[in-house]
């Protein structure tokens, strides 16, 4: 297997190769997760499929003060090998990279103080082995305006990039730019989501990297290798915006003036297997997903939760527990729904606010008790049939064990097969 950026930086040459035609571009899936459960099918299938696995944490998620997970990046780091050990996947395969790395954990604070606990967490980040950063300085903090000039954006990212540098010199490769969609889903309606023009992503290219060369060094820009921009994707508890070609021909166009560059996508969580298989072809080579794999793990956990509650009636069921939870800490999710639709969406949103709480002792206490009881009273045909139809023939014949682990990465894998299937050529359907 190649070293890590190496393999980055082959995936951007090939965009900007003549000889290679858009439709046998191929992508790379990075995979947007802290949950112990995501990271092991993820690295079962690269193990499997003996293929590089691009694993990142997020700045809320992961950071030298532990963000929601209480998980520095070293211990990150520390949990995905032990991960990998446990399912044959060798450490050379895994790109680990850092989401959003800027000050929006710290931007109720003054900006000095936010960007000095962002460069910090960058600095951890870097010194821990994270090779892949997505350096996110777009938002505004304590007295400033929402959306910043790209000018300051850019200004900021050098100075965390600095961070890295100093730890890790000639290491890393960064993804920068300004039209950021928010981590983890909209929180408004999407009907006047547009994509990035051609003219903005020029801009900012542009402004990126004359900051760049002037405070670091053109080397240093040398391994920025993606620019995030706004495709026309996105989700919210309950929409999802498809990709629409045609109205990102602009921003697609531009693409041949970033030599050194690919774009990379966010918020591309329930997409179509199509669609996605469209942005790679387009040049969004690096397909972010996060929730919609906790969403699909959340499904199988709550299908388990009730195919339990017919062998074992009366039990404290896992939904309980989690409602329980979210009702008693409700920072997570309240103001992120429609007061009027809460009850629904708390629990079932795509967005999927469940996955600030899968780390809490008393849910996973409740998950392993779950999974204890599937064990002693067995997965019966016609239960799986009515509680998980979409794995019942691949349980029968086998493909799947039966149990509830196995049912749980299954869950979690068929996401990721469609995100494999649109990043290599010839697999879309």
């Amino acid at each position: 297997m190649r070293e890590p950026t190496a393999i980055l930086k082959d995936l951007v040459k090939q965009v900007h190769d003549p000889a290679i035609p858009k439709h046998e571009r191929y992508g790379i899936t990075s995979v947007c997760s802290a949950h112990p459960i995501v990271l092991e099918a993820a690295l079962r299938r690269a193990a499997s499929n003996r293929t590089p696995v691009l694993i990142e944490a997020t700045c809320n998620q992961v950071n030298q003060e532990g963000g929601y997970t209480g998980m520095t990046p070293a211990d990150f780091r520390s949990l995905v090998a032990s991960i990998a050990v446990k399912v044959g996947c060798p450490m050379e395969a895994i790109i680990l990279g850092g989401d959003h790395l800027g000050p929006n954990p710290w931007k109720h604070l003054p900006a000095e103080e936010a960007m000095a606990r962002a460069g910090d967490m960058v600095a951890s980040y870097a010194a821990a082995g994270f090779r892949k950063l997505h350096l996110d300085t777009s938002m505004g903090c304590a007295g400033e305006p929402a959306v910043l000039a790209d000018a300051v954006v850019a200004e900021r990212a050098a100075i965390l990039a600095a961070r890295a540098e100093a730890v890790a010199p000639g290491m890393p490769v960064y993804v920068v730019g300004t039209e950021v969609p928010v981590p983890g889903g909209a929180l408004e309606t999407l009907d006047h989501l547009i994509p990035t023009t051609g003219q903005a992503a020029c801009s900012t290219a542009a402004m990126t990297r004359k900051i760049f060369s002037r405070t670091l060094s053109d080397e240093v820009w040398s391994r920025v290798i993606a620019l995030v921009v706004q495709p026309g994707v996105e989700f919210s508890a309950e929409e999802t915006v498809f990709y629409q070609p045609a109205k990102a021909c602009g921003l697609v166009a531009t693409l041949a003036s970033f030599p050194g560059m690919v774009f990379e996508a966010h918020s591309t969580d329930y997409q179509t297997v199509s669609h996605l298989r469209a942005l790679v072809e387009d040049g969004f080579s690096i397909l972010k997903v996060g929730p919609a794999l906790t969403f699909a793990l959340r499904e199988a956990l709550f299908s388990l939760d009730e195919l339990a509650l017919v062998l074992r009636p009366g039990r404290l069921s896992l939904m309980q527990v989690l409602e329980n939870e979210m009702q008693a800490a409700p920072s997570f999710w309240k103001g992120h729904y429609d007061p009027e639709k809460a009850d629904m969406l708390r629990l079932y949103g795509y967005s999927d606010r469940i996955r600030y709480y899968w780390s809490r002792p008393g849910i996973q206490r409740a998950v392993s008790d779950l999974l204890d009881v599937l064990k002693s009273t067995g997965l019966p045909d016609p239960l799986v049939s009515q509680f998980l139809p979409r794995f019942y023939e691949r349980v029968r014949s086998g493909e799947i064990p039966r149990e509830g682990m196995a049912i749980l990465l299954a869950a979690v894998e068929d996401v990721l097969d469609d995100y494999g299937s649109a990043c290599t050529p010839g697999r879309a359907q």
